[in-house]
This record gives structure tokens, C-alpha cells and sequence, in this order.
């Protein structure tokens, strides 16, 4: 059994290779990554290497399969027209370009040209906002949480990439120190308004979509009360932790980091509920989000005496020492994999099988990718993020960390073929037409050349 949401605004998405391009690219994005993760585990490559991994990681995967998920659910969950759809693929190629040069001027030493593509990856983000922003104020009515979510989300973007623009620049000329700021201090109070600002944002607000609709539960009990705690303390929580990091007020920090890590601990909770009281068969999307509830309340647990004592330390600007995978990999990580697990089958699924439904026999979503594949993608990533989580834990020699690079990298190349193969099979075009506009144009199940805008 599959499930087919029956209350969502499905005619207002976008043409289907806006948000699938976004995905594609994002995969792509995953993989280098994790080819980047892996040279660092074995000491290869220069000393700014970790640096383009954490950015192809967090701004190409994660960031891009933000901005497509957004494309595609805004519309769909407010029930309003994409602001435009032009600007939908045009963000996409210039945040693609200026990432793959700003980590190609990080690993191989040419921080002249950091500004440039730093920039120029700020540039795409900046339209993101713009176009998702103009979405979000055609909604009529009060905002429910998940949009309120997204807003701030959206605030967040903005205001770590104006940091990342001037980090970058710092690179080539101070910037800093004229005013009284540490460059320390500052990459501090960008990583927090990146991770959690823009990222966390937003998986805490598409979870109370996702949570319960793929669930087919309700929020009832103590979930309200904890959702009231999370949507209110949460968003001041970043607001307070990226000050306090900045400008060295370590009460401010700390009061920011325990609303934050309050949020999140929340979060943890209701999501195992949802998981729990599922009223549909299980699938690679909740066995993902599982691991993401028991990474949640783990990294919340070892990171609660460490921002008590120090929160603004660079050594705990992503949680405990040594908690850095259980939160980018366990909680982010899994929570992408999920849901990308559920909307590229979706999408693909709606727009080509959705009008055939009672006519002919059709597959239903949860059929278009290999259970299989699924099944040895998830134990590939948690016996590899294991290994990590180990290694950074305890006094274990690199090559554990090595090993577990290795289960990533190999498991994501499971996952990238699994969902690839889902829209070569299945979608009208293939992946070329997902790639290459051209390709789709003229396709009855994509309109984007229709759309002056």
C-alpha cells in the first residue's frame, strides 16, 4: 500500500523538472562530497579540502534539495501559484556554478577567486528567497507552523550568506579586524545561522507536514505543547546562539543553545510518536526518519553539558566534540534521504500516472524505486555513520573513519542509482530531460516553456 495524499494542491507545482533538476544536482553534489569526506579521512588533499566538503555537503546537497523541496511544496501545500518558475531554474545554475567554483578555489589554494563564486552562489541563493518569498505572500489566511517555519528559514538564508560573501572576501583582503570582530567569531555565528538557521529550519517545519501526513496521524496530546515550545523558542534560540557566537556573550549563547537544543529534543519527540502511532505500512522514508528521531535525542543529550559550560568554543559549534556526524549525518542526513526517498517517486508518479488512476493498472509511489536497493542503501549509511560517530567518540585509529567513509560513499551510489533509476523508467523524458530543458519541451506532462514569467 502506498499512500497518495488527497488533500494537496497538486495543480499549482511547478512543471516536474524544476524540483527533479534541483534533486539531480543535489545527488551530485552528495556524491562529491563524500569522495571530498573520504580523501580528508585518509589525508589527501590540501589543508582547505574539509572546508569544500562541509560546502558541498551542506550548501550543494542539502541547500539545493531545500530549494527544490520548497519549489515544489510551497505551491503545493498553500494551494498558491510559484512566484516564477524562470527564476526556480535560473537559481539552481548559478548556486550550481558558484559552488563548484568557490570548492574548487578552496581545494586547490586560489582564495583570490573565493570572492567571485562566493558571491556568485550568495546571487542564487538570494533569488531562491526572493521567488519563494513572493510565493509565501499570496498565502491567504494565517500562516500554519510549516510556513512560519519556512519564512524564517528564508530570513536565515539571507542573512548567512551576507556573512559567507564577507568571510569570503576576508580571504583577500580584512574585513574583520577594522571592526572589532574575530574572523573565528564569525565563521562561527555563519556555520550556526547555516545549520541552525536555514537547515534545521526547515526540516523542523516540513516535519510537522511530513511527520503526520505520511504517518496518517495527528498531532494530539503533548505534541501541541511541544510544537508551541519548539516554533516559538526555537527560531530565537539561532537568533540568540548566532549573536552571542558572534560577538563572544557566551550567557547570550548559552541561553540561545539550550532553546535550540529544547526545539530540537521537541522535535525528537513528536517525530517518534508520528513513527509510532503510523497508520500505514513501512517505508524507506520512515525507516529513515527513525534514525533521524534516535540521532536527535542523542545529539541533544551529548550536547546539553557541553553549550552549558562553553557555547561559543569553535571546537562546539556543531554540538559535543566529536557529535559532528550524529548531527550533519544522523539527523540532516537522514531526514534528506528520507524525504527525498518519498518526493522524487511523488512527483515522478503525479505527473505521470496520477490522470491514468482508475483506467489502467499503475504502480503506486512506493513502487517506482527498488526495495532492495533501499533497503542495503540504509544499512550501507547507518553502519557507516556508525563507524564515525565511533571514531569521533573514542581514541581508534583513522582507518575506522576511513571504513566508514568508504559504507557512505558506496551507499550513496546505492541510493543515486535507486532514485535515478526511478526517473529514467519512469519519467516521459528520462534523466536528460530532467538535465536538459530542451529535451522536455513540447512534453505534455511539462509546461515550463509555457511560463513567461
Amino acid at each position: 500500500m502506498s499512500v497518495v495524499p488527497g488533500n494537496l494542491e497538486t495543480e499549482k507545482q511547478p512543471p516536474m523538472t524544476v524540483p527533479l533538476r534541483h534533486f539531480v544536482v543535489a545527488i551530485g553534489f552528495l556524491f562529491l562530497g563524500g569522495v571530498a569526506g573520504l580523501a580528508n579521512a585518509f589525508g589527501i588533499g590540501s589543508g582547505l579540502l574539509p572546508l569544500a566538503h562541509i560546502h558541498l555537503l551542506l550548501a550543494g546537497w542539502v541547500c539545493i534539495t531545500i530549494m527544490g523541496a520548497m519549489t515544489q511544496f510551497v505551491p503545493v501545500w498553500s494551494g498558491v501559484t510559484l512566484h516564477s518558475r524562470r527564476l526556480a531554474t535560473v537559481q539552481l545554475w548559478i548556486v550550481g556554478i558558484g559552488l563548484v567554483g568557490f570548492a574548487v578555489a578552496l581545494a586547490g589554494g586560489w582564495l583570490r577567486l573565493t570572492p567571485i563564486f562566493g558571491t556568485l552562489m550568495a546571487i542564487g541563493f538570494w533569488v531562491f528567497v526572493y521567488n519563494i518569498a513572493r510565493t509565501l505572500v499570496t498565502v491567504r489566511g494565517r500562516y500554519d507552523v510549516t510556513e512560519r517555519h519556512f519564512a524564517f528559514a528564508l530570513a536565515f538564508f539571507v542573512a548567512l550568506t551576507l556573512l559567507g560573501v564577507a568571510l569570503a572576501v576576508d580571504f583577500v583582503r580584512p574585513v574583520f579586524t577594522p571592526v572589532g570582530l574575530s574572523r573565528v567569531d564569525v565563521v562561527s555565528a555563519h556555520a550556526t545561522l547555516a545549520i541552525y538557521g536555514a537547515v534545521l529550519t526547515t526540516v523542523l517545519g516540513a516535519l510537522y507536514q511530513l511527520g503526520t501526513m505520511f504517518t496518517q496521524t495527528d498531532l494530539h496530546g503533548i505534541d501541541t505543547y511541544l510544537q508551541g515550545f519548539e516554533e516559538v523558542g526555537y527560531p530565537i534560540g539561532v537568533v540568540a546562539l548566532a549573536t552571542g557566537r558572534l560577538v563572544g556573550h557566551v550567557v547570550l549563547a548559552r541561553v540561545g543553545g539550550l532553546l535550540i537544543l529544547g526545539g530540537i529534543g521537541c522535535m525528537s519527540i513528536v517525530l517518534a510518536r508520528r513513527l509510532y502511532e503510523t497508520q500505514v505500512p513501512w517505508t524507506p522514508m520512515l525507516s529513515r526518519y527513525t534514525v533521524a528521531a534516535v540521532a536527535m535525542a542523542a545529539w541533544v543529550l551529548a550536547t546539553v553539558p557541553v553549550w552549558i559550560v562553553d557555547p561559543v568554543a569553535p571546537t562546539t559549534r556543531f554540538g559535543a566534540p566529536g557529535a559532528t556526524h550524529l548531527l550533519g549525518l544522523g539527523v540532516i542526513g537522514f531526514v534528506v534521504l528520507g524525504t527525498i526517498y518519498h518526493i522524487v517517486p511523488f512527483i515522478v508518479w503525479v505527473h505521470h500516472y496520477s490522470d491514468r488512476l482508475g483506467y489502467e493498472a499503475v504502480p503506486m509511489i512506493d513502487d517506482l524505486y527498488d526495495d532492495r536497493l533501499a533497503t542495503l542503501d540504509l544499512g550501507l549509511l547507518t553502519i557507516g555513520g556508525l563507524a564515525l560517530v565511533i571514531a569521533d567518540w573514542t581514541t581508534l585509529p583513522a582507518l575506522l573513519a576511513g571504513f566508514g567513509g568508504l559504507l557512505i560513499v558506496a551507499g550513496i551510489l546505492v541510493f543515486s542509482w535507486n532514485l535515478g533509476s526511478v526517473i529514467r523508467t519512469h519519467s516521459p523524458n528520462g534523466l536528460a530531460g530532467v538535465l536538459v530543458p530542451g529535451v522536455s519541451r513540447g512534453s505534455s506532462t511539462d509546461t515550463t516553456s509555457e511560463d513567461p514569467r
